[in-house]
């Protein structure tokens, strides 16, 4: 792909990109594939683009740099910069959702000793509060998608995420060592993290993320509301650049292998190859709906698993109403509205000829059979009992 033509990407110069160069951080999880394979295999110099990478240590990090301007943009968790916009734990600041970057590929690993006691989450609720303790839990980020998750799976155990557990922030790469040292009694993060922990036999998987929410939203890509508002059609480059991307990697599983072959560099994931390729490619590829990995990653999907759902923003602001992050309801649709850029998202689909959904809100069946389509998220907030 290297070295494609980019003079047609833009008409007569009057889209050219503000900014030709731009540092994209991401963190070193298996997810992180479709940032690092567009500058790899050239997908961003096709829409007169270069990624310049920056691997970041933590989501805290990612996140103050975003704000700080240290990156332009960023693979990032969208409950982090819904829990930007909306100033949970720290100043308020305007956030982009600029696409999907995935779906799925999470989940929530028990420690052995735990794992072998109890096999789902009601047994484990039994054993918890027969043994009278307080068990500690990591997630990655407050306001992010793996804390909502674990929240989610305990609270349809019976458990209360607060009352009953102990709950810690842990950057991903820390979680299996911490796992080990029994520092903690589980963790939810996403791949390689959970795999690993059972390869070295710390951990045992308790439930995938897409168990709790098939196809679930997982990272984005994020930038400031003002990165945006200034670079438009740098946006757009960089959209189109990664539906390109995610293209290709769920149009084969050898595409996947090869992405996991570059992903276990020390300058990216630093991960085994043979692990990442189990996480990227770990499931063969269903009819007609392209490749999928361990837990269900997928990066297309049709374009599906791309688009920047307002009903995936919505249910994530649902989430932390629920657990008092946030005090009141916000205007839920107008927040999503504001912060995932629909505009962007359509002109870059054109350009890389990917098809649009009917409508911005989807319809999903979650764990415990909730229905959930975005149609009233106050009052799908108000149902949840602290412990349902």
């Amino acid at each position: 792909m290297a070295g494609m033509e980019s003079s047609g990407a833009w008409i007569a110069g009057s889209d050219r990109p503000e900014k030709t160069t731009v540092r994209i951080g991401f963190m070193p999880v298996a997810d992180c594939a479709p940032v690092v394979m567009a500058s790899v295999l050239g997908f961003d110099e096709k829409y007169g683009i270069r990624f310049e990478l920056s691997r970041e240590l933590s989501w805290t990090g990612t996140r103050d740099r975003l704000v700080g301007g240290g990156i332009d943009a960023g693979h990032v968790l969208v409950g982090l910069l819904y829990g930007l916009q909306m100033g949970i734990g720290t100043p308020a600041h305007q956030m982009a959702v600029l696409m999907n970057l995935n779906q799925n590929g999470q989940g929530i690993t028990l420690s052995r000793a735990l794992a072998g006691k109890a096999q789902d989450g009601a047994a484990l609720a039994a054993l918890l509060r027969a043994d009278k303790r307080r068990p500690t839990f990591g997630h990655t980020f407050p306001t992010g998608n793996h804390a909502m998750f674990l929240y989610y799976w305990l609270a349809a155990a019976g458990l209360d995420p607060f009352e009953d557990c102990n709950v810690v922030t842990v950057p991903p790469g820390q979680m299996v060592s911490s796992l080990a040292a029994g520092h903690m009694d589980g963790f939810c993060a996403g791949e390689p993290w959970g795999q690993r922990a059972v390869r070295e036999g710390a951990g045992a998987l308790a439930v995938s993320s897409q168990t709790i929410w098939p196809n679930h939203p997982g990272k984005v890509l994020g930038a400031s509301a003002a990165f945006a508002a200034a670079n438009p059609h740098t946006c757009r480059a960089m959209i189109a650049a990664l539906l390109d991307t995610a293209r290709w990697l769920d149009s084969s599983r050898t595409n996947r292998e090869a992405a996991a072959e570059v992903l276990a560099s020390p300058a990216y994931v630093n991960a085994d190859r043979e692990l990442l390729q189990y996480c990227l490619a770990g499931r063969r590829c269903g009819a007609g709906d392209g490749a999928r990995g361990h837990n269900g990653l997928r990066f297309f999907g049709g374009g599906e698993a791309t688009f920047p759902w307002l009903s995936d923003g919505m249910w994530f602001l649902t989430q932390q109403r629920r657990w008092g992050l946030l005090r009141s309801d916000p205007s839920y649709r107008a927040i999503a509205q504001e912060v995932n850029r629909l505009d962007l998202y359509r002109d870059a689909a054109a350009m890389a000829g990917v098809d649009l959904p009917d409508a911005p809100l989807r319809s999903s069946t979650l764990l415990g059979g909730r229905v959930w389509d975005g149609s009233d998220p106050a009052g799908y907030a108000a149902s949840f009992m602290r412990t349902d």
